[in-house]
């Protein structure tokens, strides 16, 4: 084990978090890709603790269950009645040393309402932890504002924590402090174990106080110290969905710093929001209005937006994408998509290919130079290269009960306002005539004509319609027909 690597990390998510009022548990609740608890687990996975436990309590299936979907080796431990962070914490000891884990070396417990916690953070904590030989080390911060923080008290000649005074019992001159606690700990394990034993619960909420534990220690005769964070805001706790959304936009802004710093240009970061588990190449380009979520990945000159919305999708290089919507696409080198186009799930387009004005794609391969450039729905389907798509064109792939498939070949042209019904092959160089419903399979190099033959019913308007203003129109133009014969 490393010097700094934690012997276990104890995160606590069993409150319910009234204040958000809400039918999803608060640790749920989702910013930037991923839950609260679940920023926490990333962070604090960065550690490679030994072990990880998640302290559960309101809502305990749906949260376990969510975890398992998002780290499958967190532990869980289940805290039955919410009696406090140091009952809660002991919750989490007890699942380990049950599961017969022996714990030797530092524990760190972190709370599960902290997203902006980042895991260089932690690793100070456990760094400073293990330098300075502490029993527990507060993870602290100076904050512009500390009203209704509990304030660090520090030795003058030492630097050791003293005691951590909460603000309702604080005194003017404590008040004064800036320096607060944050919730952070790391213990020594064994001195950890020993000292929940002897919480009390003589206290107006008749809970067990994690930070009771530091004053047992420090009259034990063991050092407490203080790990200030570089940023302040990284500790703060989401308690209501204003906290939530405030987070949302730092954690936002640390990305899209992150991203440009990276080479990538962002227009204006005040109307672009991205996930955690986007990522980019040099020189991609996102315009204003633009969202870029899940495992969206942006390849080095693509250009998004404006007003465009991804989730896991891939833009190839030098693809240009515009008032978009696209969902477990990928969009191939060069490719242009947009404005107004919606690329469904399954959709592959391949390099140099168009889904234009207007067009929406479900599982569908696009060949490369490929061509669907307006009013076009394109369903289940497969279309070689260099083929053109005529517009308002409809891939009829749906029966009422059973998908089908359509497959185009390569240099193919279909006509305007066609209906291609599934399941229908059109084969190499093939066209269809504008207006046609193409039912049956169209060899390569034909031509293809499906409607019916045009009529005209003369006098009609004049019949059918009297007194309008189409048959006024028409005798009008039937008058002037006449005048110039």
């Amino acid at each position: 084990m490393s010097a700094n690597r934690p012997a276990a990390v104890v995160v606590l998510a069993a409150g319910e978090g009234t204040r958000m009022k809400s039918a999803t548990p608060k640790v749920l609740h989702a910013l930037c890709g991923r839950s609260l608890v679940g920023h926490v687990v990333a962070a604090s996975r960065e550690l490679s603790p030994e072990h990880l436990v998640v302290v559960v309590g309101h809502a305990r299936e749906q949260v376990s269950a969510h975890l398992a979907e998002t780290d499958a080796e967190v532990r869980t431990a289940v805290q039955h009645e919410q009696n406090g962070t140091g009952h809660a914490v002991r919750m989490g000891l007890e699942e380990l040393s049950d599961s017969g884990v022996a714990l030797d070396g530092t524990v760190i417990v972190v709370c599960g309402d902290t997203p902006l916690l980042t895991g260089e953070t932690l690793q100070r904590l456990a760094a400073a932890h293990d330098a300075d030989g502490n029993a527990v080390t507060v993870l602290s911060a100076e904050v512009p504002d500390a009203t209704g923080y509990g304030r660090i008290m520090r030795e003058d000649a030492t630097g050791a924590v003293t005691a951590i005074v909460e603000h309702k019992d604080a005194t003017d001159a404590q008040r004064a402090i800036r320096e607060i606690n944050s919730g952070v700990f790391a213990f020594d394990a064994q001195l950890l174990t020993d000292a929940l034993g002897k919480v009390r619960t003589d206290n107006s909420q008749g809970e067990e106080y994690l930070t009771d534990v530091l004053g047992i220690l420090r009259e034990a005769g063991h050092r407490v110290g203080a790990c200030v964070a570089g940023d302040h805001r990284e500790i703060l706790g989401i308690n209501n969905r204003v906290q939530l959304a405030e987070a949302r936009r730092l954690l936002n802004e640390r990305l899209l710093e992150r991203a440009m710093l990276s080479g990538v240009t962002v227009v204006d970061p005040a109307t672009t929001w991205i996930d955690v588990t986007v990522t980019f190449e040099p020189d991609a380009l996102v315009h204003p209005g633009t969202q870029l979520l899940g495992a969206t990945h942006l390849a080095t000159d693509a250009e998004v937006g404006p007003n465009s919305r991804l989730t896991d999708t891939t833009v190839g290089r030098g693809a240009a994408v515009s008032f978009t919507v696209a969902d477990s696409a990928e969009i191939g080198a060069g490719a242009s998509v947009g404005p107004y186009a919606y690329l469904r799930p399954g959709t592959r387009l391949g390099a140099k290919a168009k889904a234009g004005t207007y067009v929406e794609m479900k599982n569908a391969t696009i060949g490369e130079g490929t061509k669907v450039p307006h009013l076009s729905y394109v369903g289940d389907a497969t279309i070689g290269e260099q083929t053109n798509i005529g517009a308002a064109s409809v891939f009829v792939n749906y029966d009422g009960v059973n998908k089908h498939h359509t497959t185009i070949g390569s240099h193919c042209r279909t006509g305007a306002d066609n209906m291609l019904v599934a399941p229908v092959t059109i084969g190499d160089g093939a066209y269809t005539a504008a207006g046609s419903v193409i039912t049956k399979d169209v060899p390569p190099g034909s031509l293809a004509v499906a409607r019916g033959q045009q009529r005209n019913i003369e006098g009609w308007v004049a019949r059918k319609r009297p007194g309008s203003a189409a048959a006024r129109a028409a005798e009008a133009a039937r008058r002037e027909d006449e005048g110039q014969q």
